[in-house]
């Protein structure tokens, strides 16, 4: 089950590699998009903050989603956010073999302070491959605003959405 998440993940970041590898730094950096004025990198970025946060945690069991790294300069090079990436796509493929039959404490700020649950490895994984996938779709947005035609097929839409609804950006 593990393996099928991490390649599953790895596949997702791989697709934003492709909109790296299709973009300009231009419009990476663009936040002319209202109504929150973010970028297709400050969008990358803090999905990639969700994994950071993960490798992070896992081997001290203390997985806190609010410790984000918020790495700017991944907000805005484009060359530092595909190397960061395959920095986590490395370490997540180490996490196959680590043994995790025990839960997870995951602590996030649900609107009412911090608090912390348990989790097991594969559903917070799932839970950043799931979050990943809903900034891709904000950043389908941006770039229609944008009028940049990129064509990823399904990027953005989760893996339920019925394929002939599914266009890519």
């Amino acid at each position: 089950m593990r393996a099928t998440i991490i390649s599953t993940i790895n596949k997702n970041l791989n697709n934003a590699i492709s909109l790296i590898d299709t973009i300009d730094q231009k419009v990476y950096i663009d936040n002319s998009i209202g109504p929150y004025y973010s970028s297709i990198g400050s969008h990358l970025r803090h999905a990639l903050d969700f994994f950071d946060c993960i490798i992070s945690g896992l081997q001290n069991n203390d997985i806190d989603l609010t410790a984000r790294k918020r790495d700017e300069i991944i907000s805005i090079n484009p060359g530092a956010a595909r190397e960061h990436i395959y920095e986590i796509q490395r370490q997540l493929s180490a996490f196959v073999d680590v043994n995790t039959d025990y839960l997870l404490n995951v602590t996030d700020n649900l609107g009412d302070g911090k608090v912390t649950v348990m989790y097991t490895l594969e559903s917070i994984l799932a839970q950043a491959n799931t979050h990943a996938t809903h900034h891709y779709a904000i950043i389908s947005y941006i770039m229609c605003a944008l009028d940049v035609n990129v064509v990823i097929p399904g990027f953005g839409y989760n893996p339920s959405t019925p394929i002939p609804k599914r266009e890519g950006i």
